[in-house]
Parts: structure tokens; sequence; C-alpha cells
């Protein structure tokens, strides 16, 4: 059986991550949780341990900053379904992995595609020709303010080419607004009927 491969999009506190779980339930028993969330103060330890005890017990936990291809490697085989969550702190690490903002300004933006490019390549090609599901969560920064910092519009892009990248490539794209989910490219394909 073909595997499954979703994006789950969404705003700040849209309800996305709440529902990719539900659909990684509904897909499979065996979850691996993959985080690539690293964190580094008290109130990003404290969201963490929240996000963690809002999952089944029974999943797996697999902390990946970046390299998520070559992290899943050992552990796809006894996994019905990966869930990401997110894409953003992917993004994010790739683009920054010490998060130094002196860093940020003196990034080359084109190299950090490329980087970003190639992970999400090994990413989805790790899952294709597998029984395993993918489900990737991320945020949808394209409707909000223009940052007012050249290394947060550089990110805004980066993280909007990564799903548009994402979303062209999977079965289903899910947009949350509100915890209600809205399937993208259904919507499309009846459209184009």
């Amino acid at each position: 059986m073909k595997a499954e491969i979703i994006l789950v999009l969404g705003g700040a506190r849209s309800g996305k991550s709440r529902f990719a779980q539900k659909l990684a339930g509904d897909l499979g028993q065996r979850v691996l949780y993959v985080a690539p969330l690293v964190p580094r103060d008290e109130e990003m330890r404290r969201r963490v341990e929240l996000h963690r005890k809002s999952r089944p017990s029974a999943w797996r936990t697999l902390e990946a900053p970046t390299g998520v291809a070559e992290a899943l490697k050992e552990h796809i085989a006894d996994s019905e379904v990966v869930l990401l969550d997110c894409l953003t702190l992917l993004v994010a690490n790739i683009m920054s992995p010490g998060h130094d903002r002196t860093e940020l300004e003196e990034i080359d933006y084109e190299a950090v595609e490329r980087e970003m490019t190639t992970e999400l390549e090994a990413l989805l090609g790790r899952i294709e020709g597998s029984s395993t599901n993918l489900i990737i969560v991320s945020n949808e920064v394209g409707s909000g303010l223009v940052p007012p910092y050249p290394s947060g519009r550089a990110f805004r892009d980066l993280l909007g080419a990564a799903n548009q990248f994402i979303a062209e490539r999977v079965d289903k794209v899910y947009m949350m607004i509100a915890g209600l989910p809205l399937e993208l490219k259904t919507l499309i394909t009846r459209d184009e009927k």
C-alpha cells in the first residue's frame, strides 16, 4: 500500500498540531513524532513539555533539529506514521543553527534555500516507496505582517518556498482556520474538472 503524505498548514494557534495528531492516530498506531525544536530557554521547555503531554504516551519521539531523513533511517521500518511538527522550526534551524541574530544578518540566503531544498528532497525520498505515512505540520506566515528586518523577511520567504515545495509533492494539503480543516488539493482538483 502506498504511503500517504500530508501537509497541515495554519497560523499560530490554528489547531494544526491537534489536527495532525488526530490524523496520525487515524493512520496508524505506531507513530513516530519528529521534533526539530531544541528548547533554548525555560519558556520553550515548558511548551515542549505541554506538547509532549498532549500526545499519546505510546508514541515515540525523535529529536532532529536538521538531517531528518538521516535520523529517520533507523526508525522508518517500525513506524506506520511519521509526524514532523513542524517544518517551520526545521527551516529556522537550517537558516541559523545557533539562532544567533548576528549570524542571521550575514547569511547567504541562496545557499540556505539550496540546503533547505536538499533536506526536503531527502525527507520525501526517505518516505516515498515505503509504507510509512508522513504528516508535516507548518506555519502559514505569508498572510501576516511583513517583518521589519531583513532576516525576518528572508525567513518568511524561505518558509513560503518550503511550504510550496512540499505542497506540490504531497497527496493532501489541509489549511487550518480556527480549528477547522479545509482540504485544499481536493478543491483544486474539483475546479480543474
